[in-house]
């Protein structure tokens, strides 16, 4: 029985993982696949790799905490609730994939665990306030971060790096030595060759904090439970691997390419806000939610791009330009001087119907709410009406 109990566990564990691959990978990398500064398959490897690397060296420290911090009961994972909490974390995070929008693993992971806290009346709710303020501040202040540089700092950081999108890939295999190499396209510039790097570099970099996080979303009750924190590791590396190349694709879409057209410098400027912040509540202890940081990084962006043409207070009393672009990120060309704020032309600046799609704004922005809400719920009826614990 218990070994069956423990296969079955493994499965559910996996599953989690093969849905923190196709939930993460969009966040991480959608920018520079939205760029065309990298293929989806290179995404996926990428987020493969570095995610791994995270899980194996930080990762373990997550996971020897999880339970501990959120949980104050002793033996509340067992071997049986370790399946139920992980089943409602997959089960949650499917329902985000299917509808290609990138739900937040570690607030879906969270709310499984606190929906089985308070079942039991096990629930630190000290630490549960606190994860839960940085939770809402965060995007927030990627928004607004993001905004101000859009309306502020954009054209003048535009200039600077000049990366003026050239037609044809930016990259090409060389394949006419003994060994293929990667070289630059044919009209690539070498600008453009420099900020597709930084881009894709930073996107390892949230793949590599995705994976010092998020293994322990997919392997921490088993692992407290008793099971192999190594083996254990090394599976879920394999789960998000296969996540990254089969699932992920539909969230790479929608935060590369249905959002927004995402220019190269808007790349790099929402991968930057987004790791810094990711980075910062890391460092202070606190389960990064950067699939929504990300998410409002770019719409943030887009938002300051598209209110340039109006002063701050038409801005403050909502008399902004009628029909300008929220997602107005390539309102100019690399390198061009723009006037004054307030002094632009609204023909200027693309349509919302060519660059920024509402609905699917707000399709991400509710799921992303929805998803964690089905764990925490479904996690807390099941264990008040199907579990009785006994301490």
């Amino acid at each position: 029985m218990i070994e069956l109990l423990l296969l079955i566990g493994i499965g559910v564990s996996l599953f989690v993982g093969f849905n923190i691959g196709g939930s993460t990978t969009g966040p991480a990398f959608g920018p520079a696949v939205g760029s065309n500064a990298i293929s989806k398959s290179g995404a996926a490897a990428l987020m493969a790799t570095f995610f791994f690397i995270g899980a194996w060296t930080i990762g373990r420290r997550v996971v020897d905490t999880l339970g501990s911090e959120l949980v104050t009961k002793s033996g509340v994972f067992t071997m049986e609730t370790s399946i139920v909490v992980l089943f409602f974390i997959g089960g949650a995070l499917f329902v985000g994939n299917y509808f290609g929008v990138p739900a937040s693993t570690s607030m879906t992971a969270v709310g499984a665990i606190a929906g089985l806290g308070v079942a039991n009346d096990a629930l630190d709710w000290a630490v549960m306030g606190e994860i839960a303020v940085w939770w809402i501040v965060a995007p927030i202040v990627g928004f607004w971060i993001s905004g101000m540089i859009g309306r502020y700092l954009y054209p003048k950081i535009n200039k600077w790096v000049a990366i003026d999108e050239s037609p044809g890939p930016l990259w090409k295999v060389d394949r006419s030595g003994l060994v293929p190499s990667l070289k630059r396209g044919p009209n690539t510039t070498r600008r453009e060759m420099i900020g597709a790097i930084v881009v894709v570099v930073i996107g390892s970099l949230m793949a590599f904090s995705s994976g010092t996080s998020n293994i322990a979303n997919a392997i921490a009750p088993l692992v407290g439970a008793g099971v192999d924190m190594n083996m254990m590791i090394i599976l879920g590396g394999i789960a998000v691997a296969v996540g990254a190349f089969t699932i992920a694709r539909r969230t790479l879409d929608t935060l590369g390419n249905d959002i927004t057209d995402l220019p190269l410098t808007a790349a790099i400027i929402v991968a930057i806000v987004s790791s810094a912040i990711v980075i910062g509540l890391s460092a202070i202890g606190i389960p990064a939610s950067f699939v929504i940081i990300a998410t409002m990084s770019i719409v943030g962006l887009g938002w300051g791009r598209a209110t340039r043409p109006a002063t701050l207070p038409d801005v403050v009393h909502g008399e902004a330009t009628e029909g300008v672009s929220v997602g107005a990120l390539a309102a100019e060309e690399p390198g061009e001087e723009l006037p004054p704020i307030g002094e632009e032309d609204p023909a200027d600046i693309p349509s919302a119907a060519d660059l920024f799609d509402p609905s699917t704004t707000g399709r991400v922005i509710a799921m992303q709410n929805v998803v964690p809400l089905i764990s925490t719920v479904g996690a807390y009826i099941t264990f008040t009406l199907l579990f009785t614990f006994v301490w």
